[in-house]
């Protein structure tokens, strides 16, 4: 009798789990920040940050880094520009701009329930009165989210450019009592361009019938005439006027106030009608 046996290989069995189960993190990414055209007045732009984590996570953090700005923190970030130029803002979690945006879980960070994708708005806010080089400047966010699956990350950018711009003002020019003697004094224009600007500054011929930049004159008492001069030197030799190359005075910007003086001087010998004499001078800046 023959017997036949049949043997039957055992493989050995290996579960494989669905990829999505064991490799499954958070991911975080953001839209260009872009503040546009700054030309000294506060500008507050928007973006958002994506994130999206999956099951079991119920809640994470988002934090936002100081950036790559020399010198940068998480509450005043740096724009790079021209010649490492440097150009400050903030970013906060709210509209009001008033709870800032960080990277200190507890502390600054963004907490976000649920899962599934989450827009999230980055409130920005470039300060007022900076005048930097300009030019175009740049920096990058990184956003990390921190949750129990660990921490994973993305960035986002931020850009803006810096038209040059440039303010003034003027102090009043006081000459006092004037009895027939010469009189000088001196005021003040102050400049405030931004870094690297050249400009030019003019004084017109101010109100007076017939004035020019050279006689320029105060008006009193029945239109009653008081001569005087503006020069933009002590020595009272180089006139001040408005042609631009001429008689103006020229500088360059440094992004903070430069203060140019004024020197006036009412000639000898006028015996002009008592009375109260004024006039007003317009101070044009061209750059």
């Amino acid at each position: 009798m023959k017997r036949w046996q049949l043997k039957l290989a055992l493989l050995p069995i290996v579960l494989m789990m669905p990829f999505a189960a064991w490799s499954a993190v958070c991911t975080a990414s953001g839209t260009t920040l872009a503040f546009g055209s700054y030309t000294g007045v506060q500008i507050t732009p928007t973006n958002t940050v994506t994130t999206n984590c999956p099951n079991p996570v119920s809640s994470y953090s988002v934090e936002l880094s100081a950036g790559t700005g020399s010198g940068a923190t998480t509450t005043t970030r740096v724009m790079t520009g021209p010649g490492s130029a440097k150009l400050n803002y903030q970013l906060f979690q709210n509209s009001t701009h008033t709870t800032n945006w960080g990277n200190t879980v507890g502390t600054n960070t963004l907490t976000v329930s649920g899962t599934g994708a989450k827009a999230n708005t980055v409130y920005a806010l470039m300060a007022a009165g900076q005048a930097p080089t300009p030019g175009t400047y740049t920096d990058t966010i990184t956003v990390s989210v921190v949750s129990t699956l660990g921490t994973q990350t993305g960035t986002f950018s931020v850009t803006a450019t810096v038209a040059a711009s440039c303010t003034l003002s003027a102090a009043a020019l006081g000459f006092g009592t004037y009895s027939g003697a010469q009189i000088t004094v001196n005021s003040t224009v102050s400049v405030t361009c931004t870094n690297t600007t050249p400009y030019n500054v003019g004084l017109n011929a101010g109100t007076a019938t017939g004035a020019t930049v050279t006689n320029r004159s105060m008006t009193g008492p029945s239109s009653a005439l008081l001569n005087y001069t503006l020069y933009s030197n002590s020595g009272l030799t180089t006139n001040w006027g408005n042609t631009v190359g001429t008689n103006t005075v020229a500088g360059t910007g440094s992004g903070s106030a430069q203060s140019l003086t004024v020197y006036g001087k009412i000639p000898a010998k006028q015996y002009v009608r008592p009375g109260s004499y004024a006039d007003t001078i317009t101070a044009t800046i061209t750059y």
